[in-house]
């Protein structure tokens, strides 16, 4: 039997401290979360814009440069699994919940609750809403995600590295990376990724509850949601232990099924036509907008500043919490690509798919907003996809498809999420053991009950947005250290073949 790591112990003891504290002083916690989630959103505020674009300018950089030829591993690897397969996992493990959680509920709400114009209920402010969901959503959202996976992907597969976050700052601090410095980061990537993946599985409890309230009025509480993390617990485990190419390359295939066949029942039955042009319009609104939204934190506005700190900021923060878990995962499941082909698929697909997807469920709701059918918009975030589906065809189907679609994707997210953190836990080892999977297995829903029970979707998102600053700041290293190695790898092929020098 495997002797656990120091890594895994301290975070693991962090962990059930937090939990401990949780349970015991539950109105604490939530009150200390939030003061401390209040001052990071006002004070780093432009900190997370500025990194954030950096993040997508640096991915452009490897895109369009030579580097671009580079292989993510030996130059005759090649890849473990299809492309269709390989979009489908890192579809599933990086956006998965979410799309369903806030498909229809993020639009809505900039329409007719809060927009980040200040103005609702208008033309205008159905074409902002979509364009700053594509926004939170698109680009920015899957370089985040990109960076750390290529760099991830890059240091494990071409330089041996093991499949660490602090093995990936080598060509910066050196022999340190092996040492106390080294274990400090990966403990912090650890609980970053704890705090993510444990607000997603919030979310999916509380949109399942709100699914099943709709459809048979079970009550929406903590007892409720307790009882359905306690049995996808199981479910996910069983899958977790049956390996990384079994258990989640079907749940990431089975996802995509499920997703397409959702948006396929809701664009037809929906406002199609209005889909369709409010989806091509919005496009040329985000592409056109893109650099002013990328450094816009309205400092003169306190409403809008308000609402970029709960929307914007709460998204970067969100996507970075969550970018050691995806980030491993893709990289993962991404050896034998090349950096061009990687940057392309990660950043391009993910987020098309994504926009029309928004442009589907945030339209329908917003026509029924609109056209004074239905007031969708009184209803709770995570009951709103419902209350959609209650005014079209079919509504029953969708309602079932979407409870299962949530399912699958958190069976999905804390499937991965149980792999990768096993893997950091254990040295970075490709194949960590099924004891390790399993104690991450009830950590992770443990995390999310306490935060749940201490303050709701509250408590998870203060949280998240903690744990991120830190390690924004190791992303920024990684970054770094990305370019400094491919800049030395790039000027040996030039000594070993002068006739490519230019």
């Amino acid at each position: 039997m495997k002797k656990l790591t120091s890594v895994f112990i301290y975070s693991a003891a962090i962990l059930l401290l937090l939990v401990m504290i949780g349970i015991v002083a539950p109105d604490t916690l939530e009150n200390v979360t939030a003061n401390m989630q209040a001052f990071i959103s006002t004070a780093f505020g432009w900190y997370y814009l500025i990194i954030v674009t950096i993040f997508l300018l640096v991915c452009l950089y490897l895109f369009i440069t030579p580097v671009g030829r580079i292989k993510l591993g030996k130059q005759d690897d090649k890849p473990e699994f299809t492309r269709a397969t390989w979009i489908a996992m890192l579809f599933s493990a990086g956006m998965g919940i979410g799309l369903v959680f806030y498909g229809s509920a993020e639009p809505l709400s900039h329409y007719a609750v809060s927009s980040p114009t200040g103005e609702t209920g208008t033309a205008q402010a159905i074409k902002d809403s979509l364009r700053f969901t594509f926004f939170h959503w698109g680009l920015h959202a899957w370089a985040i995600y990109g960076i750390v996976a290529l760099i991830l992907a890059y240091f494990n597969f071409r330089k041996g590295e093991p499949g660490l976050i602090s093995a990936t700052l080598k060509p910066i601090i050196g022999e340190r990376a092996n040492g106390k410095t080294g274990q400090l980061i990966d403990i912090l990537a650890i609980l970053s990724t704890v705090f993510g993946v444990a607000t997603t599985l919030g979310f999916g409890a509380a949109q399942i509850n709100g699914g099943l309230t709709n459809l048979f009025d079970i009550p929406a509480n903590f007892f409720t949601q307790f009882i359905i993390i306690v049995i996808v617990t199981v479910l996910f485990i069983t899958s977790a232990l049956s390996g990384l190419g079994k258990g989640i390359k079907i749940l990431s295939n089975t996802n995509m099924a499920l997703a397409f066949l959702l948006l396929l029942i809701m664009f037809i039955v929906g406002p199609s036509l209005f889909i369709l042009n409010i989806f091509t319009d919005t496009i040329g609104e985000y592409l056109q907008n893109l650099p002013r939204m990328s450094f816009r934190l309205a400092p003169l506005n306190e409403e809008n500043r308000a609402w970029i700190n709960a929307w914007t900021i709460f998204y970067w923060a969100w996507w970075i919490a969550w970018s050691p878990f995806v980030g491993i995962f893709i990289a993962r499941v991404s050896k034998g690509r090349s950096i061009r082909e990687f940057v392309f698929c990660v950043l391009l697909i993910p987020s098309i798919i994504g926009f029309f997807w928004f442009a589907t469920f945030g339209g329908s709701a917003i026509r029924l907003e609109d056209t004074g059918i239905a007031s969708i918009s009184g209803l709770a975030l995570e009951e709103s996809l419902f209350g959609v589906f209650s005014n079209y065809p079919l509504g029953t189907l969708m309602s079932i498809v979407a409870i299962t679609l949530v399912v699958t994707f958190f069976i999905t997210s804390a499937d991965s999420g149980t792999y990768v953190l096993a893997m950091m836990s254990s040295n970075g080892s490709q194949t960590p053991s099924n004891r390790i999977k399993i104690i991450w297995g009830l950590l992770l829903p443990a995390t999310a009950l306490v935060l749940l029970y201490s303050g709701g979707l509250l408590a998870l998102q203060n949280t998240m947005i903690i744990a991120a600053l830190p390690f924004s700041v190791i992303m920024i290293l990684m970054t770094i250290s990305l370019l400094k190695s491919l800049n030395n790898e790039v000027k040996e092929m030039a000594l070993l073949h002068p006739k490519h020098r230019k």
